[in-house]
């Protein structure tokens, strides 16, 4: 199981995401207005936007907010302007962690990251350091529910050229290359099948067991003193996350 994608399932589970809606649709909004500054409006042409209005929509994020976020990146409106930035670098004992950004201010960003992993046992290192050990994919994640028959929804996606299908308790997760996830994608949408997640992300070649419970606790902390900032995009990691991790 794609670490982030398990990290995200544990905090659902949680109840810790209304909380967070807030700063997940200030995110969401960055990703969609730089999408469009890059491939244009039209959701149809803009892989990237497509997506990004999917998660948008995943996360139940009003039209208006999503509406306002095009009209910033097509320069109907005044907005900030974002660039991407990613950061690499190791959590406690050597966990692998890539930190993607979009910012208006490299300098706030920077400062707050390195702080971060400062702060909780990490150290922030060059380009490269880490990215090696990740590769990139498009991962589909659907929950598990009563009217889904796992081997039907295993065959189908094996079919249409997924890598991978894993099946968890309570949802499956299908792995794409890149270049196959949004054909993957739309066709299993078209099979009536629903998404709680649809990204291309980070996916460890390894993952690496964290032994005692202060490396554990500073990691979590790391991890989420990292999501919470709004510069910060996604935060990628090769941690094998403990199932009955509290946080």
């Amino acid at each position: 199981m794609a670490g982030h994608n398990k990290w995200s399932k544990i905090k659902n589970t949680k109840g810790k995401m209304d909380a967070q809606r807030g700063k997940i649709f200030t995110k969401i909004s960055r990703y969609i207005t730089v999408a469009v500054k890059e491939g244009g409006p039209d959701p149809e042409y803009n892989a990237a936007l497509k997506s990004a209005i999917e998660k948008a929509k995943a996360e139940n994020m009003p039209n208006d907010n999503i509406e306002r976020a095009i009209k910033k990146g097509s320069g109907d409106i005044e907005g900030a302007n974002y660039e991407e930035i990613q950061y690499e670098g190791y959590g406690p004992s050597g966990i692998a962690v890539l930190v993607q950004c979009l910012t208006d201010n490299r300098n706030r960003t920077a400062s707050d990251v390195r702080h971060a992993f400062d702060k909780y046992g990490g150290n922030l290192g060059a380009n490269g350091c880490v990215s090696w050990m990740f590769d990139r994919k498009g991962t589909i994640v659907i929950d598990r529910k009563d009217d889904i028959d796992e081997e039907s929804l295993m065959m189908e996606a094996i079919e249409l050229g997924a890598e991978d299908f894993i099946s968890e308790e309570d949802y499956f997760e299908i792995i794409t290359s890149v270049e196959s996830f949004s054909e993957i994608r739309d066709k299993l949408k078209e099979s009536g099948y629903e998404f709680s997640n649809a990204e291309t992300a980070f996916i460890p070649q390894n993952t690496t067991k964290l032994e005692t419970e202060e490396d554990i606790k500073n990691m979590t902390k790391m991890i989420e003193v990292l999501e919470d900032n709004d510069d910060v995009q996604e935060v990628y990691n090769n941690w094998d996350i403990p199932d009955d991790l509290d946080i």
